[in-house]
């Protein structure tokens, strides 16, 4: 749709996202120029929308960031009290000391939060300063420049038929150009896996590897509210089936987050995810905390988890990766938000930098050179093996073994394992459906566990219905004659919103592949787990999508 007719604005930076590594960003080039044009362009309806994270934040983020956060009145309020690890038997649990573990597995001084809440107070100290923040603004298409650098992109184009051919009250969107633009768009970002793809920003590391973590706040009895524990768990009721682990979070109000994250390299397509979570929370230990609760909201996202190994280069011709869109996540800490702020932090100071000797377009070194050798190196270097120890071994081996290398890791600055490959991707990890056995999952109560669809519901996901699909299938032709037969079709699974399923006569016969796009809470890990990789997802038109509200 190249030939459409757009309006244009220039600013000095374009960030799209407004996570914390985006916002971070923005505020960093204000205070370092408050003549700076800055702008952010976020998808979701409102700053927060469509964030989604555990979470306990180490503020060592905020802290390089607004040394004086607690003055001005950052929601992060609720500071962690007690830390518990649990591994988890069918019918037990055995608690986890504290004292083997490494210094930086300890709590001490993180806090409870809902990035979606911080991300909103980040927003108002960016407007504070000066920076344009646009939510509803959907990024559907970079903008490239004569010499291949990016240049700007198009955000707020709206309705487009089914077809993708403009409807009646179509909005062509604009274009907005920037000396340099910034993609801090979360874990699998559809324009930063393009620029992945163009600039080979992945060539000479390792693959990247992802989990997907679901979470639901819930309202519980005073009595069983415990402010400021944290309690993580491994074992039941994944076991040898898939990676991954639990949290449960206790924050004021007697609300408690709870989440569950499998890892995406999982072999039988027979699991699944969602359905793990929901009998997880029947374990006495989880279900003695929930009862008499009452669950109020629901989402899922996309974690990076390939640590230190994956991370892409960093920056490419005009812009660069921030964020989970590159992976800073500390897998053992189950933390990024804090490198997420140091990364767009550092990104600021390249640009502004470069700005300031008259460049634009070009690559920002400086910030790749940053990264891998500040703040964000020295947590990610030193837990580097765990993930993939833990792929290739098993949950004990990489307790030991890992937590042997993280210790030594912690105490010297080297890593005596080295460095741990990955080896295939997601999709390429699973298995054929003949191999596995089939899994059974007890029927959800609709008391401690639900279904799909009425969870859904509990993420206030909404969809126009007469916009093209989001999800675009290379060969529409795929599911049903390569992943039904060898795969067993695991979308039917994978995806924590029932996005897609299979639909047959009522003989069992003309099997059918259907996609239900209006109940996607833009979690990406279609994107990364079919195994034929033959779904693409793009962004549906701003301010669509889940609405979180304290995510």
């Amino acid at each position: 749709m190249s030939e459409i007719e757009r309006e244009s604005m220039e600013y000095d930076v374009v960030i799209v996202g407004a996570g914390p590594a985006g916002l971070s960003a923005a505020i960093r080039l204000k205070q370092l120029d408050a003549d700076l044009n800055v702008v952010v362009l976020e998808k979701g309806s409102e700053v927060g929308a469509h964030i989604l994270s555990g979470a306990v934040l180490d503020p060592a983020g905020l802290d390089a960031l607004i040394p004086d956060w607690k003055e001005r009145g950052a929601p992060v309020t609720t500071e962690v009290t007690q830390d518990r690890f649990l591994m988890l038997g069918e019918g037990g649990a055995m608690r986890i000391p504290n004292f083997p573990m490494p210094p930086l597995m300890s709590n001490h001084g993180n806090y409870i939060v809902s990035m979606a809440n911080v991300c909103r107070w980040m927003a108002e100290q960016a407007e504070e300063l000066g920076v344009e923040i646009f939510p509803g603004m959907a990024c559907s298409e970079l903008v490239y420049g004569d010499n291949g650098e990016v240049k700007g992109v198009v955000a707020g184009e709206f309705g487009l038929n089914k077809d993708r051919t403009p409807g009646p009250a179509y909005e062509p969107g604009m274009i907005l150009y920037g000396k340099y633009v910034f993609l801090s768009e979360g874990a699998r970002g559809s324009l930063s896996k393009q620029v992945i793809a163009k600039y080979d920003l992945q060539k000479g590391r390792d693959v990247q590897k992802f989990g997907l973590g679901m979470k639901e706040i819930w309202e519980i009895k005073p009595e069983n509210h415990k402010l400021g524990q944290v309690t993580h768990t491994m074992g039941w009721p994944l076991g040898k089936n898939a990676g991954g682990g639990s949290f449960m979070y206790h924050l004021e109000n007697n609300q408690v987050f709870i989440g569950f994250v499998v890892h995406l390299n999982y072999k039988n397509p027979h699991l699944y995810p969602y359905m793990e979570f929901q009998r997880f929370k029947h374990h006495p230990v989880i279900a003695e905390v929930l009862k008499g609760g009452k669950r109020v909201a629901y989402g899922a996202r996309a974690l990076t988890e390939g640590g230190w190994q994956s991370i892409p280069k960093l920056a490419f011709p005009g812009g660069a990766l921030l964020g989970c869109s590159a992976g800073f996540m500390n897998v053992p800490r189950i933390k990024g938000n804090h490198n997420a702020m140091l990364s767009g932090k550092a990104a600021a100071e390249a640009a502004f930098a470069a700005i300031k000797e008259g460049r634009s377009g070009d690559e920002l070194t400086a910030y790749g050179e940053d990264v891998l050798s500040g703040p964000i190196a020295k947590d990610l270097k030193r837990v580097r093996n765990v993930k993939p120890i833990w792929s290739k071994l098993g949950l004990l081996p990489s307790l030991m073994l890992g937590g042997m290398d993280m210790w030594v890791a912690n105490l010297t600055g080297w890593n005596p394992l080295g460095t741990w490959k990955h080896g295939k991707t997601d999709a390429a990890a699973t298995g054929k459906a003949a191999d596995y056995p089939v899994l059974e999952y007890p029927k959800p109560d609709g008391v401690l566990s639900f279904d799909r669809l009425t969870n859904v519901s509990f993420s206030a996901t909404h969809h126009e219905e007469d916009e093209p699909c989001h999800l675009i299938l290379a060969d529409p032709d795929i599911p049903i004659r390569v992943n039904l037969p060898e795969y067993a079709e695991p979308a039917q699974r994978y995806c924590p919103a029932g996005v897609y399923e299979i639909l047959r006569d009522e003989d069992g016969s003309n099997p059918r592949f259907q996609i239900n796009a209006q109940n996607c809470v833009h979690c990406k890990t279609c994107d990364i787990k079919d195994p034929s990789q033959n779904i693409t997802w793009v962004t549906p038109q701003g301010g669509d999508g889940p609405n979180y509200p304290n995510m």
